[in-house]
């Protein structure tokens, strides 16, 4: 993604996961490790999606250190795809190895967006998750986890108006009985064709909302 990317091997239950690391540049106040997750492995999902990308570079533009990692199965990492079951344990792994301390940013696209909140609730009580971003969560497809209501206000949710992968209905479905807010762009998809700089601009926003000096 830039000259200060790299390439790391992790070990996950299914054996190695592949991981990318994009570090914000010198002199920009350090804020914590975004750990990205990306969408479904059997629809072409990868940690080099486009939405993937888009939300690394938010979150390095603001101080973030961005780790995109390959759920098992996917390019070199190991295992076999596992339904949600074992992307969360790859996701609670890539945490406990590449970003085990200091504040954490949980965040994900699709079925990405589901096993991050899969993996907060394991990571919750035990870590200090600073922020929280999920974009298109798949919740017509899973039984998303609720998301814990003190970390509402730390917690941006991302929705295309017209996506036609998990409707917007479903969204609202899933976050109304948590009166949880869904920030919907207007026109959107679920890829955001043509709203990708819109999309970052709106992470970007957010994130330095919740920004500590």
């Amino acid at each position: 993604m830039n000259s200060r990317t790299e390439k790391l091997t992790l070990r996950g239950a299914a054996g190695a996961i592949e991981a990318l690391r994009d570090a914000p540049a010198e002199g920009v106040a350090a804020q914590g490790v975004a750990v990205i997750a990306h969408p479904h492995p059997l629809f072409g999902g990868t940690m080099d999606n486009k939405v993937v990308q888009t939300l690394a570079r938010a979150f390095v533009a603001n101080g973030w250190t961005a780790l995109r990692f390959n759920f098992r199965g996917v390019g070199a990492s190991a295992g076999t795809h596992d339904e949600g079951r074992g992307e969360c344990e790859d996701y609670v792994a890539v945490v406990e190895q590449a970003a085990a301390q200091g504040p954490l940013a949980v965040a994900g696209f699709s079925f990405g967006a589901f096993v991050a909140t899969c993996a907060l609730a394991q990571l919750w009580s035990a870590r200090e998750v600073r922020q929280i971003v999920l974009v298109g969560t798949a919740a017509s497809r899973f039984s998303v986890p609720e998301v814990p209501a003190e970390a509402h206000d730390r917690t941006l949710v991302l929705h295309g108006e017209h996506d036609d992968t998990v409707p917007l209905s479903a969204a609202m479905d899933w976050a109304r009985p948590q009166i949880l807010p869904v920030t919907v762009v207007p026109g959107g998809g679920h890829f955001f064709h043509g709203q990708l700089p819109l999309l970052k601009n709106l992470v970007s926003r957010h994130l330095r909302a919740g920004e500590r000096p």
